[in-house]
């Protein structure tokens, strides 16, 4: 043990499972009292200008705060700033000059780590800016970016953002076609990619579907990052090395004055019509709330290694694997590979390694690690981590309960946060100076914001009462400002509710403080003879049961009750499948939340069909016990899962 560790949370001693910072947490927390929501609420916009001023560099100071004619807002209307200036140029002006901005840790255990200071980083942003300036990137283009977890990836978005150029960070697990509807869409002139990357052991080649992905778009030059050494088809006068580009550039550009509403980047994410939406968000709103989120709710500090362990193609990517704790002047880890590559202890052998003191991960992941038993967390001093986080979906109170002991060492707080692709930064959570942190409820509007939870007629709910997530005006700095030439399916997100922002996903009001409980969107409810039933509580309900590690619930049409749940159920290790399992789980669902949510069916699975960054893929489910065309499976992580459902369900081609 290299040090005593500290205890950051203390018990709430009349409530269970209600923690609260302790004395050492709440000195060492940026914000520590009640009272920041209380001065936020008296004005909101003043409370970001403030917010504003003291946390990014401005070129020129805005005219006005913040304007509002909906479904359309603007932030600091007017005001000139640079995200790659701010992220990296005045940190190099002091003492962090020499700071580690990136840990990269390679997937082989035979290959050595990468440490970018961030002058280093810096250098390398500013060669990269004028690399794309030579192959003719001016402000406004769109440059396509489709790499894996590798520190060319945030060079390369944060020299697009050096020099006005609009990137769009493609997953890199997608495939060529769906990389091709984004770059066509987005009108993309140049597209970064690399030969290959590890993964679990593979050698995963990807400059073949980047080729692919080309085809057919205006993409008129490719650089590759040379990551493998692989033998990859280099077409002449189209297709560059890094390297070979990198090697004479100047190592330093100035960087553009860009105006507060000038898009920084576009992300696609998925739409109700099956087709991607390019998500705009703009540089100076997104700048103020990726750097304040970054720093309140990670409590980061200048001597913490932050591990955010989404990959780059989501927007937590974005946000928090690069320009939140990058603004923050802080250091954080990047790892390329799988977290049970080459044993199920990798992650947490890293966080030892490297004394990582923030990890912020997602429910999915930490339920595959229940999965896997405590013995592998066990195997590491884990004493260096401070803060622990979660995003991407509701988490169930056992995989709360489970990371906060094995993985926190029942000494660290659990920030649940909420947010969206379409907010740009975390919205709703617990503050790690002020609490409380309780499973399964994410906890308050970040000061500043101000959201409700409404019925359908756009009623408030009361405490204990469930319904539907909207925010207020005026929106977060960080939201998003329109779709990518399509304002129609922007003005959606306001249109169910008069001058509220609709997130699509249900809410339960909490407590009289404020806080809020996620549970789930609202596209994931079923209605069941006429009632209503999030599939996020049922899921809730049966992981809840000691036997069960992970579950996902979907809904199939019944002739009678219109539809019906089905459960897809992983037990732990060490419990078996029987019908008499079957019966207690329902028994456990009657006495939990109740007959009418009751299972239709129990399907037992060791794997569920997941995505690379860990999503259950719900779709691929519904459509297995609809009997529906599966579609595109090439994202799976698990492929052979789908034919194992395939037969257990009847499925029928």
């Amino acid at each position: 043990m290299l040090f005593k560790p500290i205890t950051w949370v203390k018990k709430d001693p009349e409530k269970s499972n209600v923690f609260w910072p302790s004395d050492e947490l709440k000195k060492r927390a940026w914000v520590n009292a009640d009272s920041i929501y209380v001065e936020a609420a008296k004005d909101r916009v003043a409370f970001w200008a403030k917010l504003a001023r003291e946390g990014i560099d401005w070129f020129k100071k805005w005219d006005e705060a913040y304007r509002e004619e909906m479904p359309y807002y603007k932030w600091f209307v007017n005001g000139k700033l640079n995200i790659s200036y701010n992220a990296l140029d005045r940190h190099v002006k002091t003492w962090r000059r020499n700071k580690a901005a990136i840990i990269w840790v390679p997937e082989p255990l035979d290959e050595k780590e990468r440490v970018l200071t961030y002058f280093d980083l810096s250098r390398e942003v500013n060669k990269f800016a004028n690399v794309l300036k030579t192959l003719g990137v001016k402000k406004g283009d769109r440059v396509g970016i489709y790499l894996p977890m590798i520190p060319e990836v945030q060079i390369a978005m944060l020299a697009c953002a050096r020099i006005g150029a609009i990137h769009s960070v493609v997953f890199s697990a997608f495939s060529g076609k769906s990389l091709q509807e984004r770059m066509l869409d987005a009108e993309a002139k140049v597209l970064v990619t690399v030969d290959g990357y590890h993964r679990r052991g593979k050698q995963i080649t990807l400059k073949t579907e980047a080729d692919k992905g080309i085809e057919g778009t205006p993409i008129q030059k490719v650089v590759v990052v040379k990551r493998m050494g692989m033998d990859v088809n280099m077409v002449e006068g189209r297709d560059y090395w890094w390297h070979d580009l990198m090697k004479n550039a100047d190592s330093s550009c100035e960087p553009e004055v860009m105006d507060s509403e000038d898009i920084l980047y576009l992300l696609y994410t998925s739409g109700t019509t099956g087709k991607p939406k390019g998500v705009e968000h703009h540089t100076g709103g997104y700048a103020v709330q990726a750097y304040w989120t970054a720093k309140w709710d990670f409590d980061l500090h200048d001597e913490d290694v932050f591990w955010c362990t989404a990959d780059i193609g989501w927007v937590t990517g974005h946000t928090y694997g690069c320009y939140g704790p990058l603004l923050c002047g802080a250091t954080m880890l990047e790892y390329e590979g799988a977290p049970n590559h080459p044993q199920l202890d990798r992650w947490w052998s890293i966080v030892e390694k490297y004394g990582v003191s923030v990890f912020y991960t997602a429910p999915t992941a930490i339920r595959m690690f229940m999965q896997w038993g405590e013995k592998w967390p066990r195997k590491h001093n884990l004493n260096s981590l401070r803060i622990l986080g979660t995003v991407g979906e509701p988490i169930n109170e056992e995989a709360w309960l489970w990371y906060f002991n094995n993985i926190g060492g029942g000494r660290c707080p659990v920030i649940d946060t909420w947010w969206q692709t379409e907010t740009g930064g975390t919205l709703i959570n617990s503050l790690p100076g002020i609490g409380p942190f309780i499973p399964t409820v994410a906890g308050r509007s970040f000061p500043g914001t101000n959201h409700d939870v409404l019925d359908e007629s756009g009623s408030p709910m009361n405490i204990g009462e469930g319904g539907y997530l909207v925010q207020k005006s005026p929106f977060a700095p960080g939201m998003l400002r329109n779709v990518w030439k399509n304002p129609a399916r922007y003005k959606e997100y306001f249109s169910v509710y008069s001058e509220k922002y609709y997130t699509s996903d249900g809410a339960r009001r909490w407590d009289e403080l404020g806080n809020i409980r996620l549970t789930g969107r609202v596209d994931d409810v079923m209605k069941v003879a006429g009632h209503r039933l999030s599939t996020a509580e049922l899921e809730n309900a049966i992981t809840s049961h000691e036997a069960v590690v992970e579950c996902a619930v979907v809904a199939a049409p019944h002739e009678i009750k219109g539809e019906v749940p089905v459960a897809f159920v992983t037990l732990r290790s060490d419990v078996e499948p029987s019908d008499q399992l079957i019966k207690d789980l329902i028994k456990h669902v009657d006495a939990t939340i109740g007959p009418t949510a009751r299972p239709d069916k129990i399907v037992f699975t060791n794997e569920l069909p997941k995505t690379r960054s860990g999503k259950i893929m719900r779709r691929i489910l519904k459509s297995l016990v609809r009997n529906e065309p599966i579609g595109d499976t090439t994202t799976l992580m698990n492929p052979e899962s789908v034919q194992l459902l395939k037969d257990e369900v009847g499925y029928k081609e």
